[in-house]
């Protein structure tokens, strides 16, 4: 008999379970429904009870339609008095869509929608339920992100929502965050030793709303907080500062990784062939325009279309460069101010030829998305990919030539032509392929340097007039022909840049650098690292 009760009880709640089920998934449509139908109005009172409605139905389309409404893109089409989708604007003329249907698209006057409206009491309780599903996500990064978020606007929903899940919580950079703001509330709210144990706590944090706290209590605080405050704000500014060095110099990095590859190029023809090319910034545009073209013609693989970008620049360049060494160098030998005028009249040429098959106008290169984004280290500090990549690009391409150099026939020619060249004519050495090669070599690296550049700036006529001058400065201060030179001084000469640019300026920091190379060559002629054989005879 018990054995059927234990049975029947059983049933009972499986069936009573469901049923319990099934009521709450109708009342959460039901609330989604009746939020839809709230929202659709242009009065801001019906709107903040449909947000409501739309919160507490938990509906999958719920994050999806809040999301929209914050980012301006949900719209009610007067004269259907629908809601629709904002995918675009023209002007006057708006592209909608269906929300369950974007491929079910209109075009239409401005004047026939209208947006949904928002105050910032809505956008703060849309916010604070998008982040508190973010909380809950698998991923440790993006309830980071989330509690990040949260912190910066700590209010008591915000609050609420911390000490719930910290609870749960087992990422510790989120454990700390959430605990940063818990002890930010008790700062403002608690007893005067929860006030005194949450400075020691916040100490070391980087956050700015800790700063920001800290700053207010020392203003107009208690004043036995006061000295506490002041110290561990004090340790805070240390830390903020020196992550401050620590970006100047990532920035320097990188902008000397730009320097170096822009002027290696120019440091392997200009020691071979003692030849001042002027022509050597647009080699850089030709290479930038190549991954242009690239992209153009693989639109659906932006970062296989640049990796192709980096081996068709070399060629398009190098080519480029052969032509004009062939065409016009090898008969100015010997004559550097001429050659200076030639190579000064072939980049006129190669400028106004882009123009008119480009245009005068700058072109885009998009950014592949394992390139967008940036790493963040601290609150304060985050390394930006792009630039991250570039300077390791710097490096493989240095490491490349110098292989070349030093492992390759044509590395040992051009050492022996750079360092006396009529013996090496005497050994059996075609110096004037050597110089073609060379010159080829030091165009298609150019080229590579263009590839960089594009994905820090825009593509234009006038791209390689802005590194031209700084190629000779990094080649002069390294030394003609010396790859090591040419690393050292472009590194040093970027970090230089970044680190003088807050306390004078860009053009101010520019200026500096170019007296500190005047007066450097005045006591160092050869540069850094002089070059042996024909350069120190000359």
């Amino acid at each position: 008999m018990t054995h059927y009760l234990s049975k029947v009880m059983l049933f009972a709640c499986l069936l009573f379970s469901q049923l319990f089920t099934q009521a709450a998934w109708a009342n959460s449509a039901d609330d989604y429904s009746s939020g839809l139908e709230q929202i659709n109005s242009s009065k801001l009172k019906q709107v903040a009870l449909g947000v409501d409605l739309l919160i507490r139905s938990g509906h999958p389309e719920a994050e999806y339609l809040l999301n929209a409404m914050l980012e301006s893109k949900l719209y009610r089409h007067k004269k259907q008095n629908r809601l629709v989708m904002l995918l675009g604007k023209d002007g006057s003329k708006f592209t909608i869509a269906d929300l369950n249907d974007s491929s079910n698209q209109e075009t239409l006057s401005k004047r026939k929608v209208k947006r949904i409206p928002l105050n910032n009491t809505l956008r703060g309780k849309i916010k604070v339920y998008l982040a508190g599903k973010s909380l809950n996500s698998e991923s440790g990064d993006v309830r980071k992100a989330a509690a990040q978020k949260l912190l910066e606007d700590l209010g008591d929903d915000e609050l609420a929502l911390f000490k719930t899940r910290l609870n749960l919580e087992t990422n510790p950079d989120v454990i700390y965050i959430l605990e940063s703001g818990i002890a930010l509330d008790k700062l403002a709210n608690g007893e005067a030793y929860e006030k005194d144990q949450a400075i020691k706590f916040l100490s070391d944090s980087l956050q700015p709303a800790v700063r920001n706290a800290l700053t207010t209590i020392i203003e107009s605080g208690s004043d036995e907080l006061k000295p506490a405050a002041k110290k561990a704000l004090a340790k805070i500014e240390d830390k903020v500062e020196f992550y401050g060095f620590l970006e100047k110099l990532f920035f320097g990095l990188s902008l000397g990784s730009v320097l170096v590859l822009a002027a290696i190029g120019l440091a392997i023809t200009f020691g071979v062939m003692g030849c001042i090319n002027m022509a050597h910034g647009e080699l850089i545009m030709i290479g930038a325009y190549t991954t242009y073209v690239i992209q153009l013609l693989m639109p659906n693989s932006i970062g296989m279309s640049l990796i192709v970008s980096v081996p068709a620049a070399f060629l398009v360049s190098g080519l480029v460069g052969i032509a004009i060494e062939r065409g016009i160098i090898q008969f100015l030998k010997g004559r550097p101010l001429e050659t200076l005028l030639a190579t000064f009249g072939v980049s006129l040429v190669l400028q106004q030829l882009v123009r008119s098959i480009f245009s005068p106008l700058n072109r885009s290169v998009e950014t592949p998305e394992w390139m967008s984004g940036a790493l963040e280290i601290n609150p304060i500090f985050a390394i930006t990919y792009n630039r991250l990549y570039i300077i390791f690009f710097c490096l493989a391409v240095f490491a490349l030539l110098f292989f070349v150099l030093r492992k390759t026939v044509l590395g040992l020619q051009v050492r022996a032509v750079s360092q006396n060249r009529n013996m090496a004519r005497a050994m059996g050495v075609k110096s004037e392929w050597v110089d073609a090669l060379t010159f080829g070599l030091g165009s298609g690296v150019a080229g590579v340097a263009g590839v960089a550049l594009s994905q820090l700036t825009n593509v234009g006529p006038n791209l390689g007039q802005s590194y031209i001058i700084d190629s000779f400065m990094v080649v002069v201060f390294g030394g003609v022909g010396n790859l090591w030179g040419t690393l050292v001084a472009g590194m040093s000469l970027g970090v230089a840049n970044k680190m003088l640019e807050p306390m004078s300026g860009a053009v101010l920091a520019k200026i500096i650098v170019l007296i500190f190379i005047i007066l450097f060559i005045q006591k160092k002629p050869r540069g850094l690292f002089p070059q042996k054989g024909r350069a120190a005879e000359d």
